[in-house]
């Protein structure tokens, strides 16, 4: 039996404190002092801890209160004792056995700063970031609402009128008033055109390529997408340094050497299988209920 995960939608529980030593729970002869109840919490899947510590504490003791009810009329009725429960049993155990050896294995592998810095070196522009403003001047048929009391322009329009807002900018007028006045996308429009701080991937392409490719303080040529056409003007522009990186980026490769680990052990192991009835054999991999 699972404990559903229903927790979050629980009313908020009124915070307690109680004595280590202190009784909480008892479920037949099973008691359950604070302190055990806490080590017990602990030893779970983080998704049930918060459920267990959040506001749906008291939901969560009921559902372990009737797992446990249940365990115990299972095995007064001797169930453990069937053949098909034993086996569920023991593939349970292996399970969690394997889980546990799995992240021992990530937690405990060592990466080296070579390994960490090829991975920097071949994945840089995932460190970048921008901070940029932009005016939009939506084309005809973009797939985005078009602005209330404004004439749909044809495409040779938009970018006339993006050319013309781009002078008005050159030539001394501010960036955040025009955003507020003529940009087609009115979340960022009202906050001068401010995007915030955004990485690679998180906008449409040529948006993407012009915007890294500009200089800091630069205000762009008219950018082309699927919106229409977009002003842009980059106001800072950070690669995060292999230092600052070094712990995020060994976090990222803790799991593949872990999966190499288990790769070295099936392939160090005496297994043999019978491919007229399992089917060819697939890539080595860790199994996903281990996982």
């Amino acid at each position: 039996m699972m404990v559903p995960a229903l927790f979050a939608q629980a009313p908020a529980a009124p915070a307690a404190s109680a004595d280590a030593n202190k009784i909480i729970l008892t479920v037949g002869d099973q008691k359950f002092t604070a302190a055990q109840w806490d080590e017990f919490i602990s030893s779970l899947p983080t998704q049930y801890q918060q459920a267990a510590r959040g506001a749906g504490k008291r939901q969560f003791a009921e559902q372990i209160v009737q797992l446990k009810l249940l365990a115990i009329s299972a095995g007064k009725n001797k169930l453990d004792d069937t053949a098909e429960v034993k086996r569920q049993l023991e593939f349970a155990r292996e399970n969690i056995l394997a889980g546990a050896m799995y992240t021992r294995m990530q937690d405990s592998v060592k990466v080296d700063d070579a390994a960490i810095e090829k991975y920097y070196n071949e994945h840089k522009g995932d460190y970048e970031s921008l901070k940029a403003r932009h005016i939009l001047i939506r084309v005809k048929g973009a797939p985005m609402p078009a602005t209330a009391g404004k004439p749909e322009l044809s495409d040779e329009e938009a970018l006339a009128k993006a050319q013309e807002i781009r002078k008005k900018i050159l030539a001394g007028e501010d960036f955040a008033k025009l955003a507020q006045s003529e940009s087609d996308d009115s979340g960022s429009g009202a906050q001068g055109g401010s995007l915030g701080e955004f990485k690679k991937g998180m906008m449409v392409p040529p948006f993407e390529q012009a915007a890294f490719a500009a200089k800091v303080g630069d205000i762009s040529e008219p950018v082309k997408t699927p919106f229409g056409y977009h002003i842009i003007k980059v106001e800072a522009h950070d690669t995060k340094s292999l230092a600052d990186a070094k712990s995020d980026i060994a976090a990222k490769l803790k799991p593949e050497l872990a999966r190499a680990e288990v790769e070295n052990l099936r392939k160090n192991a005496t297994v043999q299988m019978d491919d007229a009835y399992f089917g060819p054999a697939q890539p080595a991999g860790m199994p996903a209920m281990a996982k």
